[in-house]
């Protein structure tokens, strides 16, 4: 049997004057190394994409980190020029795909800006520049020209018992490489908080009720999933979700 595909958005981006749709690098071959899936890029169109025609063609959905923002607006406040910088086009393309693929009962894993996305696709908001909130830390990346370095597994998180996650991380504590200077703030509805820090930053949560995996992570087990076990075992997860899924539409 061929392997799963998993669609990830791109980001729209410019270099050198010519405009591009993009995906890091880190992303696909994760998806292709943990995973053992085969990776569809899906471009970051403000208009023209067909979520049904996309997910017709795929066994799961990769929404990615990113260095944009998602827009205020969509979230119901007036942005600032601090919230950015924004993609417009990555946020047309990914909130849709996002919510479709839910309701389609397609796998799903979020990451970083994907856990973000997720959040505001069911109605949660976020918040910005969380390291200047009272008792909250820098989750920052450090700004240090090796990768290996700002994407260092630093930071612990706490994994309920009971969720959906501990029988790939177990429960109680897992170090992590958490990045970010936004993070959800509210909650949405269908949203079950998953894993937090020890500052009560919500770091992972899964949808209540989903039909298949779906998970969102606001830290990069993207990175290390090489040769980190929790990372491995994420990235295995969601393999092993969209393998069943690919099943399920054959049989």
């Amino acid at each position: 049997m061929s392997k799963p595909v998993v669609a990830i958005p791109c980001d729209f981006r410019e270099f050198d004057g010519n405009v591009w749709h993009v995906a890091a690098h880190q992303y696909v071959r994760a998806a292709v190394e943990g995973a053992g899936l085969m990776v569809f890029l899906v471009p970051a169109l403000e208009a023209g994409n067909d979520v049904d025609e996309i997910l017709d063609r795929v066994d799961g959905v990769l929404a990615s980190g990113a260095r944009s923002n998602v827009h205020p607006s969509l979230y119901g406040r007036e942005a600032s020029e601090a919230d950015g910088p924004f993609d417009p086009g990555r946020d047309a393309t990914s909130l849709p795909l996002i919510r479709r693929a839910l309701d389609r009962g397609v796998p799903l894993f979020a990451i970083c800006r994907g856990i973000q996305e997720l959040n505001v696709a069911l109605g949660g908001t976020l918040a910005s520049e969380i390291q200047e909130q009272p008792g909250i830390w820098d989750h920052r990346k450090p700004e240090v020209p090796d990768l290996d370095v700002a994407y260092g597994i630093r930071q612990d998180v706490v994994v309920k018992e009971g969720s959906c996650l501990a029988p790939v991380l177990g429960t109680g504590r897992v170090r992590v490489n958490s990045l970010h200077r936004q993070a959800i703030g509210a909650a949405a509805p269908r949203l079950a908080v998953e894993a937090v820090a020890d500052d009560g930053t919500i770091e992972a949560v899964s949808v209540i009720g989903a039909k298949a995996f779906a998970v969102g992570v606001q830290w990069h087990p993207e990175y290390w999933v090489r040769t980190d076990a929790p990372s491995a075992a994420l990235f295995k997860a969601f393999g092993d979700a969209a393998r069943a899924y690919r099943e399920s539409k054959a049989s």
